[in-house]
């Protein structure tokens, strides 16, 4: 029997990540993974959907580019090339995965993990021995008990990944990041698009005003909010809408996309504490079994790829590190890559009131920010809002609505992370012109009403 000194169940961006942190350092590490390396987020989520979002973005630039003086004749949007553009990037990654664990001299084991006791996992007819396992096998999109749901008109986001022609419709159900992110790819390629949402708003983690705006600026997107489906037809949904009336959307195609849920087949039989999120785990990614540990999507913490590899970097350093590292939830950044892009990171302003927080806040519109105006225009819209403790003047939330929020982010992350205050941020040195410049103008704006 081969004995490693930990053992990961799936190459996500948290096992592969943890597999090649652990392998680093010169542990022996097996990982397992039944599909393809790189997980969901690789193969099916955030790298194939960026892929064809920027094609769908390309194409809207070059139909709308005449203002800047640049002028297109002929622009079309062929989806098979973009699907072609899409498989290779993926294939790359895979390819680059396959490297990192080769370097860190991690195996590598294909095949369904079954979990054996806490210290044995089986893969076919050989059984492997490791002092720790690392739980990483993700999560699969929910397929809600509405009728009709398996009908061929139907996919998932992982169906969906796979078209060959484009469909002229497409009601969406559901509109979290997947439904938005989708929305704003078919809508822009020229699909006509409904989404149909069963909340109040669209993307409930995201600041209230912000959400509305989003909303408004996806002009070519037929929202029905409140609105909960109870039959999929082959020709698009029916509904009741906020008030209880019935209604329908048509629709060639139909994507579910009403959230995720997490692979805890198998965990079972190790007696390992679920709840209705996935595997139950502390700060530090320990489960109830002691040498077991969960990252990434199946412990509902936080669906998100970056989440996954630092919740990675997190168990191997306690295992074979500092033994003190910890998660801090709070300053998890989020980003929606849609047309516009949108990013937050930190409380929203009525998640900080609710906490009994005293707040004070501050949101800059970023047409006043040279680069932005210089390249989008007057006319396009982004936001910039600053939530801050009235009392320590800390800074408990940045959020984010229009081109490049993506990529902003990362410095909110910075800013929360380090608790820093208002007047920090302040005196920090922001080149020109750029548009990061936007959140050190939000803190002069904020500034003026503390």
């Amino acid at each position: 029997m081969e004995q490693y000194d930990v053992i990961i169940i799936g190459s996500g961006p948290g096992g592969y990540v943890a597999a090649e942190r652990a392998g680093s350092l010169g542990k022996r590490v097996l990982l397992i993974e039944r599909e393809h390396l790189g997980g969901v987020c690789t193969n099916r989520g955030c790298i194939p959907t960026k892929s064809l979002l920027n094609g769908a973005k390309l194409y809207r630039h070059a139909l709308e580019s005449s203002k800047m003086g640049v002028t297109a004749d002929n622009v079309r949007f062929d989806v098979k090339t973009a699907m072609q553009w899409k498989s290779e990037t993926i294939e790359t990654l895979r390819s680059g995965i396959k490297f990192l664990m080769k370097n860190a001299k991690v195996d590598i084991v294909e095949g369904e993990a079954i979990f054996v006791d806490a210290h044995h996992v089986q893969v076919s007819d050989t059984i492997y021995e490791g002092a720790y396992l690392i739980v990483a096998t993700g999560s699969s999109p929910v397929v809600p008990p509405i009728e009709g749901a398996d009908g061929p008109n139907v996919v998932t986001s992982d169906g969906i990944l796979e078209i060959s022609t484009l469909p002229p419709s497409l009601v969406i159900i559901g509109g979290g990041v997947i439904g938005i992110e989708f929305a704003s790819f078919f809508s822009a390629v020229g699909v006509k698009v409904t989404v149909v949402e069963m909340m109040r708003e669209v993307l409930p983690m995201m600041d209230s005003q912000f959400a509305k705006i989003l909303r408004r600026e996806m002009k070519d997107v037929n929202f029905h909010l409140g609105a909960k489906v109870t039959k999929i037809t082959p020709t698009g949904v029916v509904f009741n809408d906020a008030k209880g009336k019935q209604d329908t959307a048509e629709g060639a195609l139909v994507l579910l996309s009403v959230g995720r849920k997490p692979n805890t087949k198998g965990l079972e039989a190790l007696k390992i504490a679920l709840n209705r999120n996935g595997v139950v785990v502390d700060d530090q990614l320990r489960t109830n079994i002691p040498n077991i540990y969960a990252i990434g999507d199946v412990n509902g913490r936080s669906l998100l790829a970056h989440s996954a590899s630092r919740m990675a970097d997190v168990v191997i350093s306690n295992l074979f590190g500092s033994k003190t590292m910890k998660m801090r939830w709070h300053a998890i950044p989020w980003a929606v890559y849609g047309m516009p892009e949108s990013a937050g990171c930190g409380l929203t302003e009525d998640q900080a009131k609710e906490q009994g927080k005293s707040v004070v806040t501050a949101t800059v519109q970023m047409r006043s920010n040279g680069r932005f105006l210089a390249e989008h225009g007057k006319r396009s819209s982004g936001l910039c809002k600053i939530v801050a403790d009235a009392s320590t003047n800390i800074i408990l939330g940045i959020h984010l609505l229009g081109p490049y929020s993506s990529e902003l982010i990362a410095q909110a992350a910075t800013i929360i992370e380090a608790e820093l205050r208002i007047q920090d941020v302040k005196e920090i040195i922001f080149p020109h012109p750029t548009v990061a410049e936007i959140i050190k103008d939000a803190m002069f704006a904020i500034d003026q009403h503390v």
